[in-house]
């Protein structure tokens, strides 16, 4: 049963996030190759990675005065909404027929420890194509000053079973 294109337009959240340096140094190592533990063991960091991304020091230095998030450290919070979406009883989802078809980012400002991150979604579209759902959520993060900081678009794939 396909779903109700009723819901578009039905929103969930706020959620709320603080960025931790700790989280956002794990995840910069992670992503750049490296173990997450290695941002707290005293490991070299990995070759390739900004020091503004993992070291108070260069991040003090740095034109944005602290270290700042990798671009998709907004993965770890954003997604709260669209997570809730796919939950959602109402849609009556077999979560073991998902597929995460797609995201996309738009950054609109750095990401600071400390910030405190409100997400809000909306379910933005439902379509049905080729025998699959397709559930389409944006999502919208303010930081703790009011400022957009990043948008996302969130795509799930339903395959009908």
């Amino acid at each position: 049963m396909p779903i109700d294109r009723k819901y578009i337009g039905k929103t969930y959240g706020p959620t709320v996030y603080t960025a931790g340096l700790e989280k956002m140094r794990e995840f910069a190592f992670a992503v750049a190759g490296g173990v997450p533990s290695m941002g707290f063991s005293g490991s070299t960091p990995p070759a390739d990675l900004n020091p503004v991304l993992y070291d108070t020091a260069a991040g003090a230095q740095s034109t944005y005065g602290s270290v700042i998030a990798f671009p998709t450290f907004c993965v770890t919070f954003a997604i709260a909404p669209f997570a809730m979406a796919v939950a959602d009883p109402e849609f009556n989802i077999n979560l073991l027929m998902l597929v995460h078809g797609e995201q996309e980012f738009e950054i609109l400002d750095v990401i600071h420890p400390g910030d405190v991150l409100t997400t809000l979604g909306t379910v933005k579209d439902i379509f049905e194509k080729a025998a699959k759902d397709f559930l389409i959520v944006t999502t919208e993060t303010k930081n703790q000053h009011g400022n957009v900081v990043v948008r996302g678009t969130w795509t799930a794939v339903i395959r009908h079973g």
